[in-house]
């Protein structure tokens, strides 16, 4: 059973979706001009330059203000896949797996920005006058109404079929709890069951409480994980040049610490490196696109700026920190992963104050990814009950009261029953959904373009704008309704 999961890993995260994840990030790269290195500047104006402002009240319509939606967002794909799953990268496909996270990250600031966009164009209002999209709303939108494509449900399906598999394979729980009753010698179920009081707790006041806790909650931590990294670097600084020199040729020659040093092809460390880039960015999986949906926002490229500026914290400042640390420490050549390399990094670095810090983050780093994902299935459970309110509440009710429940079995079925592969099962579960995802975002990609344009001319002056563009579907339904009449 073992040897077949693997090889059903192996071939989700082997050429075909690496092709097309590189490609689609290359062809949107290069088709918009370069947009995230031209208008860096731009994008962190409009995100991290406003996170300091007040926010004040929009008459956009929407159930989250983009701070919230961001925060909620970030809280989702920052949690212990930064800190275990980068780790585990490494051990797994070496330092060289780093480059390959940054390469992806690159391309994903473009990619997600895009599906974004197209989450918050095709986006639904509900009965409440609320706004929810993403990916199955842009496959029955864009690409069933629009393009007449008869088997957008198919997609949809094995879409959503690949986000609630996460909902039964999920690492959030035992990694967590396997770390806290480590740190604090306690049993790791009551370790478990606390997390699980805990997500109950965040989750039963709704999308828009989980948006307000994120909103101070998330900013806090990642500050905090960033400061006390940068510290453990500073302190190692003359292993830096010899960071970067593994980084950068381990990329393309492999080099693993899990394995008796065997080394790992290439082809693993890129796969590796990219499969920990998405899961921590989620860039095209089709994850953050379903919160930034429901944001108040006046453009759907101006929301899709924080599509990429999520990518950027995340992988480019979070994850490279959790790398660094790693690496530049010799940890990451103990022959541990998962976040016990992390852990050990940090012990390493900071003595026990790093243990104890490192393990109250990854707490609320669980707890922000747990609540963060249950907004992405809402969304999706939402979609699937479609108008009707009744089944709609029935099933959200349901929903709210079954969700923490599968991690703590999985993480009772691995203590008492046997090890199983989390992170491969993680892999799978991520792979399935992107591979879907991206290959729709492409074949939106000219309405994409066609957003840009307009909004490039109506803030940047770029251009001339084009009256006739509609900035929302629901406003070109309203036009096509009112030209029929």
């Amino acid at each position: 059973m073992t040897n077949f999961i693997n090889a059903l890993n192996d071939f989700i995260w082997g050429p075909p979706l690496i092709i097309l994840m590189l490609s689609t990030g290359v062809y949107f790269t290069v088709r918009s001009g370069f947009f995230q290195i031209r208008y860096f500047k731009y994008i962190m104006q409009q995100t991290l330059g406003k996170v300091f402002k007040k926010q004040e009240d929009s008459d956009e319509k929407g159930v989250l203000n983009p701070i919230e939606a961001i925060s909620t967002a970030i809280g989702g794909s920052v949690g212990f896949g930064n800190i275990a799953g980068v780790a585990t990268a490494i051990a797994m496909g070496g330092p060289g797996a780093t480059l390959w996270m940054w390469i992806t990250a690159f391309l994903g600031m473009l990619l997600k920005q895009v599906e974004v966009t197209l989450a918050v164009y095709y986006r639904r209002t509900d009965e409440n006058g609320d706004p929810y999209g993403g990916p199955t709303y842009y496959m029955e939108r864009g690409l069933g109404e629009e393009r007449n494509f008869k088997f957008w449900k198919v997609l949809a399906a094995i879409f959503g079929c690949g986000i609630f598999s996460t909902f039964f394979i999920t690492a959030s729980n035992y990694t967590v709890s396997e770390v806290v009753a480590s740190t604090f010698k306690i049993n790791q179920l009551v370790a478990s069951l606390f997390i699980v009081v805990c997500t109950y707790l965040m989750i039963w006041k709704g999308m828009k409480f989980v948006g307000k806790v994120f909103t101070k909650l998330v900013p806090l931590m990642s500050v905090s994980y960033l400061v006390f990294g940068l510290l453990i670097i500073i302190l190692n600084y003359k292993n830096i040049p010899h960071t970067f020199s593994l980084i950068f040729n381990g990329a393309f020659s492999g080099s693993a610490a899990v394995g008796g040093f065997v080394g790992a092809a290439v082809s693993k460390v890129i796969s590796t490196g990219m499969a920990r880039s998405v899961y921590s960015n989620e860039a095209g999986w089709g994850t953050s696109p379903m919160v930034h949906a429901s944001s108040k926002t006046r453009h759907p490229i101006e929301q899709g700026l924080w599509g990429s500026f999520e990518v950027f914290i995340d992988t480019f400042v979070v994850c490279t920190i959790t790398s660094l640390v790693v690496i530049i420490t010799g940890e990451w050549s103990s022959g541990v992963e998962s976040a016990t390399l992390t852990i050990n990094a940090f012990t390493m670095g900071l003595g026990n104050f790093g243990k104890y810090f490192l393990t109250v983050t990854m707490l609320i780093f669980g707890l922000t990814t747990s609540t963060g994902w249950y907004v992405y299935y809402e969304v999706v459970l939402r979609h699937l009950a479609d108008k009707n309110a009744k089944l709609k509440n029935a099933i959200l009710k349901v929903f709210k009261y079954c969700y923490p429940l599968p991690g703590f079995i999985m993480t009772a079925y691995i203590l008492y029953v046997g090890e199983i592969s989390i992170w491969t099962f993680v892999d799978i579960t991520s792979g399935i959904p992107t591979f879907i995802n991206v290959a729709v975002v492409l074949a939106l990609s000219k309405q994409y373009f066609v957003l840009l344009k307009d909004y490039k001319a109506r803030y940047l002056g770029v251009g001339t704008v084009d009256e006739s563009v509609d900035i929302f579907y629901e406003d070109k339904l309203v036009r096509e309704k009112r030209e029929v009449a």
